[in-house]
């Protein structure tokens, strides 16, 4: 059964915040993780889908460290918590 974008989304997302703080993640990264994870059920086109979804929805941020990577959006004032 073929999967959406929603839910590699879902799946992206919780890569994501399962390595934050502590690796930042590619977006190459995550489409390898899910062709790793789903095999022939996803392609690149449906990870870039899902990684747009990620972005367009507020859940994920593009950051640039010498590369585009993908993180959860910091909170303003996160220093002082």
């Amino acid at each position: 059964m073929a999967k959406t974008a929603e839910e590699v989304a879902d799946a992206m997302f919780a890569l994501v915040k399962d390595s934050f703080g502590l690796k930042k993640l590619k977006p190459g990264d995550l489409i390898k993780a899910m062709k790793e994870v789903y095999g022939d059920e996803v392609d690149k086109k449906l990870c870039k889908e899902a990684i747009k979804l990620l972005v367009n929805s507020g859940r994920c941020v593009y950051t640039y460290f010498g590369g585009s990577f993908l993180e959860i959006p910091h909170k303003e004032g996160a220093a002082n918590d």
